[in-house]
């Protein structure tokens, strides 16, 4: 085993933890453009590795490969896994969120009212007796 093998594993390593925020984030989005050719240089590199015989540092690469593939997936504005995309835009919410507030006030202000034909004012109403007629 030689030296480099551990190093670029422990670079390949440290990749994963920098790219672990970015995959647990359900907001995040970042474009194919950039994480496919991460992913594809990950794959080369693996097996540029595992040719040479540097076994660690080609299951370093295909971890970060795996890694890009996950984010590429997840976390690409408009890939249908990234749950970001379900409400839209952060302006959309906004905007979403204020529609929503507008409709509530307003029914919260009519259900307070009472209509004016709810009360009986032609004789109409039922009368009610304590004792006997």
């Amino acid at each position: 085993m030689i030296w480099q093998d551990f190093v670029f594993m422990i670079g390949s390593g440290l990749s994963i933890v920098f790219l672990a925020p970015t995959l647990r984030d359900a907001a995040a989005n970042v474009p194919l453009a950039t994480s496919a050719p991460s992913m594809v240089i990950g794959g080369v590199y693996a097996f540029t590795f595992a040719t040479l015989g540097m076994t660690f540092s080609a299951a370093g690469a295909l971890a970060t490969c795996v890694m890009w593939t996950l984010i590429s997936f997840f976390r690409a504005p408009e890939s249908p896994y990234n749950a970001s995309n379900a409400v839209g835009s952060a302006p959309h919410r906004i905007d979403l969120f204020a529609t929503d507030a507008r409709y509530w006030i307003r029914r919260k202000r009519r259900r307070n009212e009472v209509p004016l034909e709810s009360y009986a004012t032609d004789g109409s109403a039922p009368r009610f007796s304590l004792g006997a007629d």
